[in-house]
């Protein structure tokens, strides 16, 4: 197996954020132009979130620094540690494809249960990975 291919799953969560910061930027220009609010007058997240009514993408924007963020760092470290295999691999582009249903759901029609459902199986992809990268560098210790 490719020694790099756990980052493969890496760039695909990367590319998800800026997929949906572009979603964002879209949207938010689009009902600022509409409603005519001036870009100082939401200078801050409270005053956008009271004057703009789609908060979709940016709440599904800031979702992408909270979880995957401990993705990121398994990723890395298995990839540093050169412990990537096909489970490792599997199981990354299994959470980024259920980050990427997450996104898709936060979005478009936003039906929180729907949206949890998908969370909960990418946090217990995320899980399984950690419990897997922790077993492996603590074996490997003990060598």
């Amino acid at each position: 197996m490719n020694d790099r291919a756990i980052l493969f799953p890496l760039l695909g969560q990367v590319l998800l954020a800026y997929i949906i910061a572009v979603v964002l930027l879209r949207r938010r220009v689009a009902e600022m132009r509409a409603k005519r609010v001036h870009p100082q007058a939401v200078a801050q997240a409270r005053d956008m979130a009271s004057r703009l009514d789609d908060q979709r993408a940016s709440d599904s924007f800031r979702n992408q620094f909270e979880t995957p963020v401990l993705f990121f760092v398994a990723v890395l470290v298995i990839h540093v540690a050169k412990l990537a295999d096909p489970t490792y691999v599997a199981l990354a582009w299994v959470y980024v494809a259920l980050r990427y249903g997450h996104a898709g759901i936060h979005c478009t029609y936003n039906k929180v249960m729907h949206r949890f459902a998908v969370f909960l199986a990418g946090f217990f992809a995320l899980a399984l990975i950690w419990a897997r990268l922790a077993f492996d560098l603590v074996y490997a210790g003990l060598r």
